[in-house]
């Protein structure tokens, strides 16, 4: 199948993707046709690397879009891999042109760990 043109684009979280290709999966076995090889790794890369609700996820990047250095690209990065310590969260934002301080590292990761 061929794309002739993006309709929209939307920025999504790993667990809303996981939700969405749940719902393609079951849509899919519900009218007994088979899975393609990439659909059931990409079910399968959601389940294991989601690792946490679509709804807490889409807060979380919420959360993390009112702070300042905080770009909408980095808070949908944050989300998905959750981060847990200052080390993860510096690989986060290693190309960035600017560093983040303690304190705006432990206020990110005080924000992550209320929307585990």
């Amino acid at each position: 199948m061929k794309v002739k043109a993006v309709q929209f684009e939307e920025k999504v979280t790993l667990p809303e993707v996981r939700e969405i290709l749940l719902r393609v999966e079951a849509d899919r076995l519900g009218l007994e046709r088979e899975m393609s090889y990439e659909l059931r790794r990409s079910i399968e890369h959601a389940n294991l690397l989601s690792k946490t609700t679509p709804e807490k996820s889409r807060a979380l990047v919420e959360a993390l879009s009112g702070l300042e250095k905080m770009r909408p690209e980095i808070a949908y990065r944050i989300a998905n891999l959750m981060p847990r310590s200052r080390d993860e969260l510096r690989a986060i934002y290693a190309k960035e042109r600017f560093t983040l301080s303690g304190e705006e590292l432990d206020q990110i990761l005080e924000i992550v760990l209320t929307h585990f």
